[in-house]
């Protein structure tokens, strides 16, 4: 189990596998530990939110990381944007890097107690945390999210992540609104020499957050939907996904700034 799970990309979810147990931490916290890094050769196109009259399409690298020691639970990522400083690409003289960290502290290794019912399989204390990547210097989407999480046991897809959170902006040093978020990892077709092509992605969804934001307007919900489709082998990985954006970052939908539609990405992985 720990070898299948420490060499499985997945792509920006928290889900590492879509096989589901309940978690036994009575004799042994550190029994179940593991942990995985990987870089992610990129290429993304009308990412959002954005400028819609601008040239739109980047490269970045991702180092994207997670595992499990003890009571922690651990996802996260850091991307560097325009590795090739073209002048044509959108990051061009924009922030360079962004940062995603959501760990979470298992609340059954916490109490030494299986805390699965029905389809839960285990608790958590869950945080995450947002830094840097904005379109511009003066917008960087720097915001925490505090709350209660979940593994749990979901028809066909098996083990998917659900986390529930205040958020809790960090420029503005306020609480605003919630966030529900989902993520799995479901290996759906094997080849013969065993590597494999999965279906992996996120929902991160805000809502009940307030009009204005500094004095400006923003919408009262809004989120995102990642949808990969990745080949994977136990060294590497490369596939093709899709964004899908509803007011991200809670920013209006306007003429003059895009927060609403799909982008794309493609990916080249190494993991180590």
């Amino acid at each position: 189990m720990k070898k299948i799970l420490s060499t499985l990309s997945i792509g920006s979810a928290l889900a590492l596998s879509s096989t589901v147990f309940a978690v036994d931490y009575s004799d042994d916290i550190h029994k179940n530990d593991y942990k995985w890094l990987q870089f992610n050769l990129m290429y993304a196109y009308e990412e959002l939110p954005r400028d819609p009259n601008s040239h739109s399409g980047h490269d970045y690298l991702e180092m994207e990381f997670g595992g499990r020691s003890g009571i922690f639970d651990l996802y996260g990522y850091i991307d560097i944007f325009d590795l090739t400083e073209s002048s044509t690409s959108d990051k061009d003289g924009k922030p360079k890097m962004f940062m995603k960290f959501a760990p979470r502290v298992s609340l059954d290794a916490v109490t030494g107690k299986d805390l699965s019912f029905g389809s839960v399989q285990e608790l958590y204390f869950a945080t995450l945390f947002n830094w840097g990547g904005g379109t511009e210097a003066d917008f960087e989407p720097n915001n925490s999210f505090w709350g209660i999480g979940s593994d749990i046991n979901v028809p066909w897809f098996g083990k998917v992540g659900l986390n529930f959170y205040g958020h809790y902006n960090i420029t503005a040093k306020d609480w605003n609104g919630y966030q529900i978020s989902t993520n799995w990892f479901k290996p759906f077709y094997t080849l013969d020499n065993g590597s494999f092509v999965a279906y992996q992605g996120y929902i991160d969804y805000q809502f009940g957050a307030g009009s204005s934001f500094q004095g400006n307007s923003q919408a009262s919900h809004g989120g995102v939907m990642f949808n990969g489709f990745y080949w994977h082998s136990d060294r590497y990985s490369v596939g093709y996904g899709f964004k899908l954006y509803n007011d991200v970052y809670l920013i209006e939908d306007t003429n003059s700034f895009e927060s609403t539609g799909i982008s794309h990405y493609v990916a080249a992985t190494y993991k180590f």
